[in-house]
């Protein structure tokens, strides 16, 4: 076939009427239970044939959706994020066979709430997934009749309004569950390299750090956990240039500067576990190829994307959908932390 397939050949392709294909195709509902399960099968066969795809277009003006969802990150090249895209992803694509309407999650890294307030208004999307914003105030600029999930985000921005949700992570006690482990090894001279970012997932994590190491002796150095190893390297000198009062443990809001600290350690000529042990937050995929591995925290990034699609396909339905429990984390314990 040298033109696009339409919604006519498949009906003939399949034997049956054009309305019948335009039932399977309906996103599902009290419609598509008129149409038998062996129909709808025959029909998806000839559309897989054929290479058919409903319109974008006129889905929309039939069913007032577009299939598409808005994945709002703060750092499209952070590997927590790309974990997160994975998983909504995942979920849509499964939510879309499940459905017979094909959904699609488009991501974005470059927005400020204006932009975001413009995209949800455009109608180009069925609704937002809004991940790891820095300002609790940004609900309040997001028209109030799309639906939006904000994900490892302030449990504020969903409080009370009935299209949004917050799904959360539990990093503070993740990050509880670090500080921990590292006493019970007998570390009571800690560092802690904190994000200055104010998201928050970072409040939750000094918030866990400072309820676990009540009574040790602490050094904290900020950094900005969206500079990249330069600046994880930078902060990690100034923590650990100093041998007077240097730390045998330290903290990191994420993978990323656990690698600088292990740059900065090599430089200094410090041995990791034996003179300074390091943890991380993430669980990046490259976390088991440090040498040594790295012991660090899981934030389970894929599950967390597709909890949102869940939610987000929820509220799109109309569905009343109540607040979820936050998705659990875990210590993951590799070779970079010892006594």
């Amino acid at each position: 076939m040298n033109r696009r397939p339409t919604g006519r050949d498949v009906a003939e392709r399949a034997g049956v009427s054009q309305a019948t294909v335009s039932l399977v195709f309906s996103g599902g509902g009290a419609a598509l239970h008129r149409v038998s399960e062996a129909t709808r099968e025959r029909v998806l066969a000839a559309a897989e044939q054929l290479g058919y795809q409903p319109q974008a277009a006129g889905r929309q003006l039939r069913l007032g959706r577009t299939g598409m969802l808005l994945l709002a990150v703060p750092n499209i090249l952070g590997p927590f994020f790309a974990r997160v895209l994975a998983g909504a992803q995942a979920e849509a694509a499964a939510a879309g066979a499940d459905t017979s309407q094909g959904l699609s999650v488009v991501v974005s890294s470059a927005w400020d709430h204006a932009a975001l307030a413009r995209a949800a208004r455009g109608g180009q999307y069925d609704g937002l997934l809004i991940c790891s914003p820095d300002d609790s105030q940004l609900g309040g600029e997001l028209p109030d009749d799309v639906p939006v999930v904000f994900l490892d985000a302030d449990p504020a921005l969903g409080a009370g309004h009935p299209r949004r949700r917050t799904q959360q992570l539990d990093v503070g006690a993740g990050m509880a569950a670090a500080v921990t482990h590292l006493r019970a090894l007998g570390h009571e001279r800690l560092g802690h390299l904190r994000s200055v970012e104010s998201a928050h997932t970072f409040r939750a994590r000094q918030a866990g750090f400072e309820a676990a190491a009540a009574g040790a002796d602490v050094r904290e150095v900020g950094v900005s956990v969206n500079g990249g190893l330069e600046a994880a390297r930078e902060a990690a000198r100034a923590l650990l240039a100093a041998a007077e009062g240097r730390p045998r443990a330290v903290v990191c809001d994420d993978d990323i500067v656990a690698a600088g600290v292990y740059h900065v350690a090599a430089e200094l000529g410090l041995r990791i576990p034996e003179d300074l042990s390091v943890v991380g937050i993430d669980n990046i995929v490259a976390a088991p190829l440090f040498a040594p591995a790295l012991t660090t925290v899981d934030l389970p990034g894929e599950r967390l994307g597709a909890a949102g699609v869940r939610l987000l396909a929820a509220l799109t339905a109309g569905e009343a959908v109540p607040e979820p429990a936050p998705l659990p984390t875990r210590l993951v314990v590799r070779g970079s932390t010892g006594r």
